[in-house]
């Protein structure tokens, strides 16, 4: 099978799908790989590592998708891309399914079986396979560097002969893998740190990183699927809300990474909270992709408000090209060792993984979830 690795189009987009040294899992079982000329070279790949490895080199879009089997990107593609996958074909990229209805409709019609790798399941067979924990860690990390870059003090605690300057107190709102990340980071730089969770099950890993957890009253089903966050009632979120508005004022540094699967970020930071903070502060809110964390946050850019630096960057592991890559060819070979048998596609519906994953297949939308939300149940 023809494994096809195009160049990324979206606009600051660094990172590539399949870096070389990932290439032998790919091509163990007679597989060809082809690599679009310049693919890898913002992540500091070179052609020349590819062919190294075994990829053939193809110098432009349209020669590189010619004949695909199975084509692997990082970003959906646009209706270019779309149009050069053969039908028949298949897809491995992060395809934003829930909110990218109109281009999951055309994949369907161009006969492209898709697989989004933000659906990957939980579960321990597919650990290697998540990609969203994987691409979570760099933002984590990345976070807590530019909260350091903005923040007019230093992190750590530092005795001079002019006197101590005490730590930064740093807020980390969420503690999936991107929040328990940016709390280790922020703990090796110094920071005095608390991490808050509506999750109870969360506070042994925040406290095992050396943060203080900052508990709310108990929410019931706190929890949903997967291990991640429900959406709350309404009351339970304003009494967050008022602990963290309470908890900021008093805080040098918040990092915001708290999501909800397929909806809008809910809010943790109001006008009220920043109104409260001190001038010099500095949020990052990593939420920003799905309107953000915080009360009047631009996403892709950064305002100040009340003296409060509000950052909030879109696609930050692209920031981190080499790494981010790094990581998520590792997740995206897992994931073609699981779906390819003797060089094709050998799709088995009824298994957790493939059928969590599929989105469109023979033709038609497949996604329970996306259907869905084609209908607009569940919006």
């Amino acid at each position: 099978m023809n494994v096809v690795v195009p160049k990324e189009v979206v606009s600051g987009e660094q990172r590539v799908a399949l870096t070389p040294d990932a290439l032998p899992r790919i091509l163990k079982g007679g597989n060809r790989v082809v690599v679009q000329s310049g693919a890898g070279e913002a992540a500091g790949f070179s052609d020349s590592q590819y062919a190294a490895t075994g990829a053939d080199v193809a110098p432009d879009a349209p020669s590189a998708y010619a004949n695909a089997g199975l084509v692997i990107k990082v970003q959906r593609p646009n209706d270019d891309e779309i149009g050069l996958l053969p039908r028949g074909s298949a897809l491995i990229a992060f395809l934003q399914p829930l909110f990218a209805i109109e281009t999951i409709e055309k994949l369907a019609r161009a006969g492209v079986t898709s697989f989004a790798m933000e659906l990957i399941p939980r579960i321990s067979r597919a650990q290697s396979m998540d990609a969203l924990s994987s691409q979570a860690t760099v933002s984590g990390y990345k976070a807590v560097l530019l909260a350091a870059g903005a923040l007019p003090k230093f992190f750590p605690m530092l005795m001079t002969a002019a006197g101590t300057i005490p730590p930064a107190k740093v807020l980390v709102l969420g503690a999936g893998v991107a929040g328990l990340q940016a709390i280790a980071t922020a703990r090796r730089l110094g920071a005095i740190v608390t991490g808050f969770d509506v999750r109870p099950a969360v506070k042994e890993q925040v406290e095992s990183l050396g943060a203080t957890f900052l508990a709310s009253a108990p929410h019931e089903g706190a929890e949903g699927a997967g291990g991640y966050a429900k959406e709350l009632p309404e009351e339970q979120q304003r009494r967050d809300q008022e602990l963290i508005a309470k908890t900021a004022a008093g805080t040098d540094v918040i990092i915001t990474t708290a999501l909800i699967p397929g909806k809008r970020a809910p809010i943790l930071i109001t006008a009220a909270a920043l109104a409260g903070m001190r001038a010099g502060s500095v949020i990052v809110d990593l939420a920003a992709e799905q309107g953000g964390n915080t009360e009047g946050c631009e996403p892709g850019a950064t305002v100040v408000r009340n003296g409060v630096t509000i950052m909030a960057p879109l696609n930050l592991p692209s920031s981190m090209p080499q790494h981010a890559s790094f990581l998520y060819a590792r997740n995206v070979a897992a994931l073609c060792e699981h779906l390819v048998r003797d060089g094709r596609l050998a799709l088995d519906m009824s298994e957790e993984i493939t059928r969590a994953i599929t989105v469109t297949h023979d033709g038609a939308v497949v996604n329970e979830a996306v259907k869905a939300r084609q209908t607009g149940v569940g919006t």
